[in-house]
């Protein structure tokens, strides 16, 4: 995995919306340094960044990012307790017809 990735990932999850603007510029630092595409471990791995909300519109660059892996990343649906973020990604699958709606 990529230092730029290793890096993104230690930080944790996504801030909610309550973060500070030093916070979100320094997250959003890490995740612009990220080179496309990214592989397949680490997109499975940047899966567990998301937070609680959008962050501002950040959880949407992630998102994308996620998405210049391998796709598809989530195959089988999220359960009810997951992430949105996690059911987002699944939909685009569906949607985009790289995997068949479980």
């Amino acid at each position: 995995m990529r230092p730029d990735v290793q890096t993104f990932i230690a930080c944790g999850p996504l801030p909610d919306g309550d973060a500070n603007e030093d916070e979100l510029d320094r997250r959003v630092q890490q995740l612009d340094a990220i080179p496309k595409p990214v592989t397949g471990e680490e997109a499975e791995a940047l899966v567990s960044c998301f937070g609680p909300d959008d962050c501002y519109g950040v959880a949407w660059t992630l998102l994308h990012l996620i998405e210049t892996g391998p796709n598809p990343l989530l195959t089988t649906r999220p359960g009810p307790d997951a992430n949105e973020w996690h059911q987002r990604l699944y939909d685009r699958a569906v949607r985009a017809g790289v995997i068949l709606e479980t």
